[in-house]
């Protein structure tokens, strides 16, 4: 089939600053390592992998999704061989992964990829990249690990709320009360959780939350403007980061 020729890439853009961010923050605050270099590439491979899987899933002709599959799951076991060589505790954190997969797997065969648990689910994973970066290069888990796992949730929640409010369910009105009250109940809590200073690296989200809902923007102008958001809010939490 013409289709196994080309390279075969996930269809959801918005995954590609949720798959780096959390990891390069981690690796700034934990400190570097050589081993978060086959770990990020295998990362990346990884999640390049689930996407044939979760295709081939919910597919019946799904030979192509496959082959796709095991080219990058093949890789991604390879390269991942080389931390687990020196941290073989590793294995927890694909562990911890193992349940928000199959709730991914569960909505891939009920073909409702685009359900809001899903997305969470997605986030919660790839958010724990930041936890293993951090690990391999401070050799343990701090408070300011968790910290940056929480800020990168938050942060990729309240997006997935706002694109949905543009796109999918720009018709459902209960949907836009969901993302404004996340939006002003993340504000609220930063502010009272002792972490005021923190709502610096969340205001764009909750500005374009409120001001450009309802606003005729293309998929391809939303998707500018989240990843300057994301770009805002990875410069703005490693700066908050080194000082607080």
């Amino acid at each position: 089939m013409a289709a196994s020729k080309k390279i075969l890439l996930p269809k959801q853009h918005g995954a590609w600053a949720m798959l780096f961010i959390p990891f390069l923050l981690g690796a700034s605050r934990g400190g570097f390592s050589w081993l978060q270099i086959p770990c990020l590439i295998g990362w990346l491979l990884l999640y390049l992998s689930t996407y044939p899987l979760l295709m081939a899933l919910k597919m019946k002709k799904n030979k192509v999704y496959l082959s796709w599959f095991y080219r990058y799951f093949s890789g991604a076991i390879v390269l991942f061989f080389i931390p687990l060589f020196f941290h073989i505790e590793l294995i927890y954190f694909g562990l911890a992964m193992i349940p928000f997969f199959f709730i991914n797997v569960y909505f891939a065969k009920k073909k409702k990829e685009r359900a809001f648990i899903n997305d969470v689910a997605a986030i919660t994973v790839l958010c724990i990249g930041g936890l293993v970066s951090f690990y391999l290069g401070k050799g343990e888990l701090t408070v300011t690990a968790f910290k940056l796992y929480i800020s990168c949730l938050l942060f990729f929640i309240g997006s997935t709320f706002y694109v949905k409010t543009m796109i999918r369910e720009k018709k459902n009105v209960r949907f836009k009360w969901y993302s404004w009250g996340y939006h002003v109940v993340l504000i609220i809590f930063l502010m009272l959780s002792g972490y005021a200073i923190l709502t610096l690296a969340y205001i764009p989200s909750v500005i374009r939350a409120f001001f450009l809902y309802g606003q005729s923007l293309s998929i391809k102008t939303i998707g500018i403007l989240e990843i300057i958001n994301a770009v805002y809010f990875f410069i703005v939490i490693l700066a908050l980061y080194s000082v607080i």
